[in-house]
């Protein structure tokens, strides 16, 4: 059923004694045992029967433990939470009990797909079409992508034509199923990836207008990273009688243990020196991927990158320009990828060798995510991340997930924590965090604008820089609201005067530095 060309034989007795927990059912083993009950191995099962599997064209040797616990589990007709990290191979474990579910029902595609899946992201919904076609193609079924940024027209036709698998982002199913374009009567295999990803972009109510038009009488599967409160209620809400599949520790934000993190403390104005010598120490064409929190640092950074052959991706270009990029990175012609988080989930590249954090991201989940573009499919990879006074809430929860991976902390990094936030003494030219996480706030760069760019999150008022609190002028971070306002390497004007000490002596009439430095200088001028 799966179509293929290079040999691999798939280690079948990774179906039983699996390091993952399973919630809801007493064994296991309860759910389709490869072994029909035997205690042999799956090696020695094949040896006694002389079976001989090969798969072919599958990119991995043996199905990852979140696919050889959900295969058996979903070909049984259960619902599913599966909750296991990035990158661990979550799209096959239900992609493959889909096609055989898709074989048993024998419905008529013109009358609508059997097999609908919901993605957060544009590019996640056209990886998962690029494997459902990969993989199920020799069993000629049929997949579209429904997505916002392009044309309706060639996805109209194409679910005319009949599909038996449709994958979208929450915004434009809407949008066609409000035209009255699509029936989803026929699905019974709904599938809802990246669960936590599409409530933090806030798409729980298109997901559950969706769903209104989906029978009850269906199988649900929900695949997760992570396991917040708010997915918990749309799973009890949504599925029936889940099983639950957890990869891994869910009460803690765990990292991929084969990526090696490096953190480094740094000031604004030393981050790009120190990004050019990080790409210059990587083997000429490794694929690297640098993250920033807007998007005009975004497209300045790939701009001053160009010797390193860099090139941007964020919300505000055109599919086109998107697919254009993404298909010169995974061709190695741009080698170094800029971007926001738009690539932090869902970009299945399996060669990045380096992820840069070059802006921390607003939170720990983020970061975890981020760097999990490298170190994926059994790779080890490396990732590089800059932290800075502004981003001194998260040292305390950025230190669990080092520790938790086995990672070296700084003691600069240990220090902020033990203080609750920033470096210690107020430093003069802290740098101030902006509309990143300061009060102006704005919408994030999470999403793409639109239905399926989904609704970002407001800046949180909240910051540890000395300059922040005092609401002075600070050497600015890039803010991350829709005027990207400020810039690394620009003054970022705060509500109140600044309250800096040299403005306190002056104005007790205590002047202890005659010689200002320029940086002084302009901080008078500017009070002025």
């Amino acid at each position: 059923m799966i179509g293929m060309e290079e040999e691999v034989k798939p280690n079948l007795s990774q179906y039983q004694g699996l390091t993952s927990s399973v919630s809801g059912v007493s064994s296991a083993r309860g759910h389709g045992s490869v072994t029909g009950g035997s205690n042999l191995s799956g090696d020695a099962y094949r040896r006694q029967h002389e079976i001989t599997v090969t798969v072919h064209n599958a990119g991995f040797s043996a199905p990852t433990p979140i696919q050889a616990q959900s295969w058996p589990i979903a070909l049984q007709g259960r619902d599913i939470v599966a909750i296991a990290k990035t990158g661990s191979g979550k799209t096959l474990g239900y992609l493959v009990p889909g096609f055989m579910h898709i074989k048993r029902c024998r419905n008529d595609s013109q009358m609508g797909p059997t097999v609908l899946v919901l993605s957060p992201t544009r590019e996640l919904a056209t990886q998962i079409q690029d494997e459902a076609q990969k993989f199920g193609g020799s069993s000629r079924i049929t997949c579209t992508c429904l997505y916002g940024g392009a044309p309706k027209g060639p996805q109209l036709r194409e679910i005319e034509r009949g599909v038996d698998i449709v994958v979208a982002t929450p915004g434009r199913l809407n949008d066609i199923l409000e035209m009255r374009r699509v029936s989803l009567q026929q699905v019974s295999y709904l599938v809802l990836d990246e669960a936590d990803r599409m409530l933090d972009m806030g798409f729980e109510p298109q997901i559950r207008k969706i769903v209104k038009e989906v029978p009850t009488r269906r199988q649900t599967l929900m695949y997760t990273a992570t396991w917040p409160r708010e997915v918990r209620k749309i799973a009890a809400d949504l599925l029936v009688n889940p099983v639950q599949v957890n990869i891994g520790n869910i009460d803690e934000l765990v990292a991929n243990k084969s990526i090696t993190q490096n953190v480094e403390v740094l000031a604004p104005m030393v981050k790009h020196r120190r990004l050019e010598q990080i790409l210059r120490s990587q083997e000429p064409g490794s694929k690297i991927i640098v993250f920033c929190s807007t998007k005009k640092m975004c497209d300045q950074l790939a701009r001053n990158l160009s010797q390193f052959g860099a090139a941007s991706i964020h919300g505000d270009k055109s599919q086109a320009d998107r697919d254009y990029v993404l298909g010169q990175f995974r061709s190695g012609r741009s080698p170094v990828l800029v971007a926001t988080d738009v690539a932090a989930r869902g970009l299945d590249i399996k060669d990045i060798r380096v992820v840069i954090n070059y802006d921390f991201p607003t939170g720990v989940e983020d970061y975890v995510h981020r760097i999990g573009r490298t170190g994926r499919a059994g790779a080890t990879g490396l990732a590089f991340t800059f932290f800075g006074d502004q981003d001194s809430k998260h040292a305390s929860d950025l230190i669990k997930v080092l520790e938790g991976a086995n990672q070296q902390v700084p003691a600069e990094l240990r220090e902020m924590a033990s203080r609750g936030g920033g470096m210690g003494r107020p430093r003069r030219w802290a740098p101030s965090s902006g509309g990143y996480d300061g009060e102006h706030g704005g919408r994030t760069d999470s999403g793409y604008g639109g239905r399926d760019g989904g609704r970002g999150g407001r800046g949180i008022s909240t910051s540890s820089s000395w300059h922040e609190k005092s609401g002075g002028r600070g050497y600015g971070h890039e803010s991350s609201d829709r005027n990207d306002r400020g810039f690394h390497d620009s003054y970022d004007t705060g509500r109140s005067r600044s309250r800096s000490p040299d403005r306190l002596n002056s104005a007790s009439g205590r002047d202890h530095s005659p010689v200002l430095s320029f940086h002084e200088l302009m901080m008078k001028r500017n009070q002025q």
